[in-house]
């Protein structure tokens, strides 16, 4: 039998998690950069203008708008016991892959401070879990996953005083997605890891507001954590075996045009 090396059965890799999410945090640092350029110039005509914005906005209880964005996800993997006593594996692994998102975005106002938003939206996603052999001369197996969800977003977002034309919030909430693409239930994947259709996710993010006089720009990022297992435990297969729990977990980054 092997020997096994606790840090690869817990998974605890510093850099492998931080090359996770590079991809986003790529995109996450051009946006901070654009957005530092920008920001000074925005906030000058913002207060040149006498006539302020969002007060037109303020008498609106309700509106609408669209959103377009950028995800990375991938899975939280937990390893059963049977992956102690396997010799085909040394570890199991998730790769974050790249997406992106285009929906609805409807939005209520709850005082003057808060909103309820609900978000339907399709979701374009990559997934892969990877497996390491347990000897130099194996070959790594991967099982790609590539979804189409449609997801069902309920959010609470509290707004900051406004400053000017400009407003910070942060938002928390729920969603419900199911992949219309999913190839659980098909027989071309007797032999590969299954993956639940559907998930349930709690979401919490941040954001700001900017009031331009025909809509409102919200560049946002929110990180989704599935709730309940979405593996399809298969005891015939030896892929399967070795997980006890697979999580979803997202990061995205939206950009709102509402009005």
């Amino acid at each position: 039998m092997r020997t096994t090396n606790t840090r690869n059965m817990l998974h605890l890799h510093r850099h492998e998690t931080v090359g996770r999410w590079q991809p986003a945090l790529r995109v996450a640092f051009v946006l901070c950069c654009l957005l530092q350029l920008q920001l000074p110039t925005a906030l000058a005509q913002f207060n040149q203008g006498k006539n302020l914005n969002y007060l037109d906005f303020q008498q609106k209880n309700y509106y609408f708008g669209i959103t377009l964005g950028y995800n990375a996800s991938d899975y939280r993997i937990y390893h059963s016991k049977d992956f102690i006593r396997n010799d085909s594996f040394s570890s199991a692994q998730s790769v974050t892959g790249p997406g992106f998102n285009l929906g609805i975005v409807s939005n209520l106002k709850v005082g003057e401070y808060f909103d309820i938003r609900f978000l339907p939206t399709l979701s374009f996603t990559e997934h892969t879990i990877r497996y390491s052999p347990a000897g130099q001369n194996g070959l790594i197996v991967s099982r790609p996953i590539e979804s189409v969800l449609v997801e069902l977003p309920f959010h609470v977002r509290y707004k900051s005083a406004p400053y000017h034309d400009f407003r910070l919030f942060v938002i928390g909430g729920v969603k419900y997605s199911f992949d219309v693409a999913s190839d659980s239930r098909t027989r071309q994947s007797a032999g590969l890891v299954k993956i639940a259709p559907t998930d349930f996710q709690v979401e919490y993010g941040a954001g700001i507001q900017f009031f331009f006089p025909y809509f409102i720009f919200s560049p946002e990022f929110k990180v989704s954590q599935g709730l309940n297992n979405v593996l399809i435990f298969n005891d015939r297969l030896q892929q399967s075996t070795v997980l006890e729990k697979v999580l979803s977990r997202t990061f995205t980054i939206s950009l709102h045009f509402e009005g």
